[in-house]
């Protein structure tokens, strides 16, 4: 069984579970430290072992596939041998890369033509060829091909792109059945629900996607530039749609609070490149709430970053020493920013599982939603 429910939250929609995978065990709900190039930026994987406590990551096939390129992963035995993580991976589809080189693209029937931003050189992803790639990479769960749909966007576009993403879906689906795992181990894939902000496309889409009979199920087009109000009434509305007992992945979201709202909604696994992103910026997310440490409050600030924190550096460092880092500009100060948000991120995924276990998630739930608010 690839997902075992445990339970559910006896006063939301909540649910704690476990997904099983050659490469380890994923509990959920759970956030996935997004590793675009084979590597979260600025942390190496013993940091994400040890200090972070990631059980997965994801890689990106787009870029993957531009580099190093499918022979060097396959050479080496995939992605997994390649940088040494032994635990489990997802990867991306390439679309939502795709979506946002629109000046780079052109979309048809077939695929998608597209100039790397790399050398300017073209290329053609297909459903099929995508699946191939994936399987090539060694993601443990891989993704469909899809077209990401921007917001706002126009009904009768977002109608046409979805008979687009589930015509691929269906020749992803052919494609990964007809062709072996690689590498000795089982891999997995979960199509995507689109449709934009529009319900009954949404409901279709999500009907459609349950029926397909895969082993999860992605939410995507969502945390666009759509109100927070939207991503939750349209994630809701899927949910109510897909199969309980299947784990349900909202694509690219969140902020913590994003976060927090959308497990009590039903949502399962989380990514998005937020946490790391930002630390490169110095913005910090922390058990007392959200700090930017480039400000001169913290110049002489002697306390921990976090001392709420279980790692190590995070409660002995303090804020006056990392703001020196950060406008120093010393790759330290990136690293320990960037596993400050990773760890946090994790720690509040954690916390919500076991919160949901002991049916005291929504009671929970608002009260750190106050807290991962808050500005410092």
């Amino acid at each position: 069984m690839f997902f075992q429910h445990h339970h559910t939250d006896s006063q939301s929609k909540a649910r704690a579970g476990t997904m099983k995978t050659d490469h380890g065990d994923i509990p959920t709900p759970i956030f996935m430290p997004v590793g675009t190039a084979g590597t979260v930026k600025g942390v190496h994987f013993a940091e994400l072992e040890n200090s972070v406590q990631a059980p997965i990551i994801l890689g990106n096939t787009y870029h993957l596939y531009l580099r190093p390129g499918l022979e060097v992963l396959e050479q080496a035995g995939g992605l997994h041998k390649f940088n040494t993580w032994n635990h489990p991976i997802l990867t991306d589809s390439g679309g939502f890369q795709v979506y946002s080189l629109a000046h780079r693209r052109t979309i048809t029937q077939e695929g998608v033509k597209f100039q790397s931003h790399i050398d300017g050189s073209k290329h053609l992803f297909t459903p099929e060829n995508v699946m191939d790639t994936q399987r090539t990479i060694g993601a443990d769960i891989i993704m469909a091909f899809d077209e990401c749909t921007p917001y706002p966007c126009e009904y009768n576009y977002a109608k046409k792109s979805l008979k687009l993403t589930h015509s691929w879906l269906k020749r992803c689906i052919d494609r990964f059945d007809s062709t072996p795992s690689k590498y000795g181990y089982e891999q997995f894939l979960f199509p995507i629900v689109q449709g934009s902000v529009y319900k009954d496309l949404r409901v279709e889409s999500a009907k459609f996607i349950a029926d397909c009979d895969r082993h999860g199920n992605a939410i995507g087009g969502l945390a666009v530039g759509e109100p927070d109000e939207l991503l939750y009434e349209m994630t809701e509305l899927v949910c109510d749609q897909l199969p309980s007992e299947k784990p349900r992945y909202l694509m690219g979201v969140g902020t913590p609070a994003n976060i927090l709202e959308a497990i009590g909604l039903g949502i399962d696994m989380f990514d998005c490149v937020m946490p790391s992103r930002n630390a490169r910026h110095g913005y910090l997310f922390t058990n007392h709430g959200i700090i930017n440490i480039k400000n001169q409050r913290w110049e002489k600030d002697f306390s921990p970053i976090d001392d709420q924190s279980h790692v190590h550096i995070l409660n002995t460092h303090s804020k006056a020493y990392l703001r020196h880092l950060v406008r120093s500009n010393e790759l330290l100060g990136m690293q320990i920013c960037t596993i400050n948000n990773l760890s946090f991120y994790l720690s509040l995924v954690k916390e919500a599982r076991k919160q949901i276990l002991q049916n005291n998630f929504v009671q929970w739930k608002k009260e750190k939603l106050e807290v991962v608010m808050r500005r410092l």
